[in-house]
């Protein structure tokens, strides 16, 4: 049971309304439902998503990036979406499971894995041997400056997550 009271679309007033029916309009996961308890918050996280989304990263690099820092920060509600976002953009079920035990064997995503890592186990304070690395596997200046954002989004749904206790409103990612 969620700590936050879900906010319903349907009963939903003000600038939670506003959100519901104009970018979360048919979008009512339970994910929304809890952090439009400040519309201030979600539309930050929505902008930040929306942002990033059109950025150097492909759906597939930014759905390992996703999976593993969820991975790291033990969100279940997380791995779930990201697996089946992961599966919708071409990941295989392994390719999920992989990026979340750091086993990947494409070089590009395995790269970008042990950034996520790096930036997860470091609090950001990466080194040259870091940064080297994760250019040797073709990113570039942007790439990094994305991974921070990405980490930033990614730590901001965890721990939201965390705090709310968000019921899952979909499969569970597998077991690992």
């Amino acid at each position: 049971m969620p700590r936050l009271t879900p906010i319903e679309p349907e009963s939903a007033e003000g600038r939670a309304k506003e959100l519901f029916e104009g970018p979360l309009q048919g979008k009512s996961f339970n994910f929304y439902k809890g952090m439009i308890n400040s519309p201030a918050a979600l539309s930050g996280f929505m902008g930040l998503s929306a942002g990033l989304a059109t950025g150097e990263f492909t759906a597939r690099e930014r759905e390992v990036f996703q999976l593993a820092v969820a991975q790291f920060n033990g969100c279940a509600y997380c791995l779930g979406l990201h697996t089946a976002l992961g599966l919708n953009v071409g990941l295989t079920i392994e390719q999920t499971i992989q990026a979340r035990q750091g086993t990947v064997e494409d070089e590009r995503l395995a790269a970008l894995v042990s950034l996520a890592r790096a930036m997860h186990e470091k609090r950001g304070q990466l080194d040259d041997e870091d940064v080297e690395s994760f250019r040797d596997a073709g990113f570039g200046d942007s790439h990094l400056v994305e991974a921070v954002g990405h980490y930033a989004l990614a730590t901001m749904s965890n721990y939201f997550n965390h705090l709310n206790e968000t019921v899952l409103d979909f499969n569970p990612a597998p077991e690992i």
